[in-house]
């Protein structure tokens, strides 16, 4: 009876698995700890870990067991998604003993409001924002606003105040002359919830065409282009945009 041999390159193809079998397996008990996959995809050592960290935050529902008052004016108000601690800082030592810990309370300009409220071009638009060195320079932000009731104490008129980029670059194009609801139409609720109220944009390329096509009857100053063959299907505000048309 002859014995079935298998061929060379099977033997070292098995030799070469174990040998990478066994590597993978001395790598796994160096360095992959203990606990991992007990719980789940992750060390559960971890969560001894954390746990066992001081705590220093109390949550939002600790300072309602004492400040109902202040937290019933923030759930209406446009902080109402922000925890107590994003601006009195971690608070746990205050709820366990209120006499002997007391949290920050920010009073100086820009302590902390500047955080969120400072000019920033990658905010969203709307949100408000202000220059610190032109907005009521030298005073505390808390001798206008309340901060658990932020709304500004008198309804912007100017649509500057919270499209600061907008405006300051509608300011230097050929379109400066032109009020903002001439061609956005803003009910009078965006000024106060701006968010729940949006205004319209134009949608039609004839919008644009009342004073730039040919037969517009505005100033000769203005450029004028045949909407039939100009731009194709494309709206006018693909290729130009309306703040700034020259671009």
């Amino acid at each position: 009876m002859r014995l079935f041999r298998a061929p060379g390159q099977i033997v070292r193809l098995a030799i070469l698995f174990v040998i990478v079998a066994s590597v993978l397996i001395s790598v796994r008990r160096r360095f992959v700890p203990p606990s991992f996959g007990e719980l789940g995809h992750y060390r559960a050592d971890a969560i001894k870990e954390v746990a066992a960290q001081p705590i220093k935050y109390a949550g939002w529902q600790a300072c309602v067991d004492c400040h109902a008052a202040e937290a019933e004016m923030k759930n209406r108000s446009y902080h109402r998604g922000l925890a107590c601690e994003v601006c009195h800082g971690p608070s746990h030592d205050h709820a366990e003993d209120p006499i002997s810990h007391t949290p920050a309370v920010p009073r100086k300009r820009g302590e902390v409001c500047l955080y969120c409220h400072a000019y920033l071009p990658a905010r969203p638009t709307g949100f408000p924002q202000i220059d610190e060195r032109a907005h009521n320079p030298m005073e505390p932000c808390i001798k206008c606003h309340n901060p658990h009731d932020p709304s500004p104490p008198a309804v912007p008129e100017s649509c500057s105040a919270c499209h600061g980029q907008i405006a300051k670059m509608k300011a230097v194009s050929h379109h400066a002359s032109l009020s903002c609801e001439r061609c956005h139409e803003a009910p009078a609720e965006h000024r106060t919830n701006p968010r729940a109220y949006l205004p319209k944009k134009p949608t039609q390329r004839d919008f644009c065409g009342q004073c730039h096509a040919a037969e517009a009857k505005d100033g000769p100053e203005v450029p004028r282009i045949d909407l039939a063959t100009h731009g194709g299907r494309y709206l006018c505000w693909q290729c130009h945009y309306p703040h700034f048309p020259e671009s």
